[in-house]
């Protein structure tokens, strides 16, 4: 039996409605979001909601080595700031949200509401009928960052983190 599997079970157990994945960069948090939605995902397609947008030729690559990891049998959304609006869209399907910290900063960086984007997220979440895993990074153990902007980013991560994880693992 993994590490994982000891921590959260088989795929016979249920999967709490809502399942935060958290990790450092590279720590294979999609990975195990993508395997926990897939083994949870019943004669349906899972849907991926992918909050990345290439600006670069780097993050193009990062983006398509995660949709080349994935495979095909997956239902890609793109979701980089309508996010709560995009899993509602999803109904009854079970979703993996890839990733809480990348939403956050697009939200930064396009100025929006940030506190009403999240409310309404975790509005989404309390009525979903599916399974929902959101993969974020842990952004809070390490040093402090040097300026209020990074503090700022570290800060609205824990809070979101907190705002979205479950309550109650195994109720609705």
């Amino acid at each position: 039996m993994s590490g994982f599997q000891a921590i959260l079970g088989t795929s016979e157990a249920p999967l709490p409605w809502t399942t935060l994945v958290l990790g450092g960069a590279r720590s294979g948090k999609s990975r195990l979001g993508e395997r926990l939605i897939r083994d949870h995902a019943v004669d349906v397609t899972p849907v991926y909601l992918a909050t990345a947008e290439a600006f670069d030729a780097e993050m193009r690559l990062r983006i398509n080595q995660h949709q080349n990891d994935r495979g095909t049998d997956w239902t890609t959304l793109e979701a980089p700031r309508d996010l709560p609006d995009q899993l509602d869209a999803c109904g009854d399907r079970p979703v993996l949200v890839d990733c809480l910290t990348l939403w956050l900063s697009n939200l930064m960086l396009a100025d929006m509401a940030m506190d009403q984007e999240i409310a309404n997220l975790v509005d989404v979440l309390a009525e979903r009928t599916a399974p929902t895993v959101l993969v974020s990074n842990e952004v809070g153990l390490g040093l402090v960052p040097e300026t209020p902007l990074g503090r700022q980013v570290r800060d609205r991560q824990g809070a979101t983190q907190q705002r979205v994880a479950p309550r109650r693992p195994f109720e609705r």
